[in-house]
């Protein structure tokens, strides 16, 4: 038999008699002070400071980071530089969260009602109005089947701690998201990666997938509109992942934080709005459709299935919700009004955008020798694969995007931090004119290099 944790009867005692636990620890402090009276003092006296860094902080990396950190960034002075790598959509000012949220949130602060600690689960309000927004034909949410986390970046570290711990795996896509393995490995979590297929507009290698699925495997994370793709699933897609995940009773995390986001004559199919039978924690929140990743504000809805998650999951989410005590609480407060208030135009006018951004790079970057771009569906995002074949001057990605820098001053991630080499993601919100100058740049250099 396990042996019970301690509760405050084993610090109760029936005749006021000292615990014996208390009293263990009142003898050590006493012979420790003898020790000290007799000059005796080798137990509480070091010659040096000894305080080393533990080994999980140590061998924790972020994979955008540790590549990064050994490049040579070095942009040409007679350029100004361009990043084409930050994921952040208000980073050069062109797109900003709607005016609703903005008269939201204000109307919240300046109401000096909201700034003590809310739930950790998140504000009742708060979880209704989430509920609501994320309920469809499949899943009838409550406020019960929601947690609200500190972006969807700490929903995603919640879900995944839920279901998967040391010892366990958890298949994830490539390319895909690079913050996934560093959530994973910070919980000795072996990462398993599926391929995701170019030639076919990044949809997933199922057989390659199934492959992958053991007896320790935990769960399968689906991103779905996708970082770094821009891809967006047909929903006989959709139907096909769920179909792997049924027969080997898997459970999946849907990072689902583009939901929504997909250009013109795309429709978007959620896993939740199909399953019958998988479980799915899906994870979002108002970075990237709302446009306003600074404010924190993520979300996990729980759709179970059959009864498979039973209580145990909500409960386990419920409980990891409480290492960071919530989100932001006025953001918190503001969320009903957000999701009710932001008109459909607002939504309408940022896809329009990113589509004719999406479009002009392809339209350069698809009449580059060499260059294999892919054209993207939905998101802010869009994959380019590199013939290295057709170049000379560097050997991969790395330093493809290296040398762009020093001759251009044009900055692509190297997509060997999202699980794909010879490709490079281009970011799509940043401004028309600055973003035609960068696929210009970037033909001009592969030019220069092309056999």
């Amino acid at each position: 038999h396990s042996k019970a944790a301690p509760g405050a009867s084993d610090f109760l005692t029936t005749e006021g008699e000292a615990p014996r636990k208390m009293a263990s620890n009142e003898e050590h402090v006493a012979k420790r002070a003898r020790k000290e009276m007799n000059g005796d003092i080798s137990e509480v006296q070091c010659d040096k400071w000894d305080v080393a860094a533990t080994a999980a902080s140590k061998s924790f990396s972020n994979p955008i980071r540790s590549l990064v950190d050994t490049m040579r960034l070095e942009p040409n002075p007679e350029y100004t530089m361009i990043p084409l790598s930050i994921g952040d959509p208000t980073r050069f000012g062109n797109f900003g969260p709607p005016q609703q949220a903005l008269d939201a949130l204000c109307a919240i602060v300046n109401s000096g009602k909201w700034n003590g600690y809310p739930n950790s689960v998140g504000y009742e309000q708060a979880r209704e109005a989430i509920a609501r927004y994320c309920s469809n034909e499949k899943s009838n949410l409550t406020k019960n089947d929601v947690v609200i986390a500190s972006g969807c970046s700490g929903a995603l570290d919640i879900a995944i701690a839920a279901l998967c711990e040391k010892g366990d795996n958890i298949l994830l896509p490539a390319p895909g998201f690079s913050l996934y393995e560093t959530l994973a490995s910070s919980r000795s979590i072996e990462s398993r990666f599926y391929k995701c297929l170019p030639e076919k507009n990044w949809e997933i290698d199922l057989t390659g997938l199934a492959a992958l699925i053991d007896s320790n495997t935990k769960a399968i994370v689906v991103t779905n509109p996708s970082n770094p793709c821009g891809s967006n699933f047909t929903r006989e897609h959709v139907e096909a992942i769920l179909k792997v995940a049924s027969k080997h009773k898997v459970p999946i995390i849907a990072d689902e934080i583009y939901a929504d986001m997909v250009f013109q004559g795309e429709s978007f199919t959620s896993l939740t709005a199909v399953s019958t039978e998988v479980p799915i924690l899906s994870c979002g929140g108002l970075a990237k459709r709302f446009l306003a990743p600074g404010w924190r504000l993520g979300w996990i809805t729980i759709h179970d299935r059959n009864g498979i998650f039973a209580k145990d999951v909500a409960k386990a989410c419920a409980n990891l919700s409480q290492l960071l005590l919530g989100a932001c609480s006025v953001v918190q407060a503001a969320v009903p009004a957000i999701l009710a208030d932001t008109p459909p135009e607002f939504f309408i006018d940022t896809m329009q955008k990113l589509q004719v951004s999406a479009e002009l790079c392809y339209g350069i970057l698809s009449r580059v020798p060499g260059l294999k771009p892919v054209m993207p569906q939905a998101a802010m995002y869009m994959m380019c694969g590199i013939d290295m074949e057709q170049f000379s001057g560097f050997k991969d990605d790395k330093e493809f995007s290296q040398l762009l820098i020093k001759e251009q001053s044009v900055f692509c991630l190297p997509a060997s931090v999202f699980q794909c080499p010879n490709f490079f993601r281009i970011v799509t919100t940043v401004p028309q004119d600055k973003l035609q100058e960068a696929m210009h740049r970037i033909a001009k250099f592969c030019e220069k290099y092309h056999v």
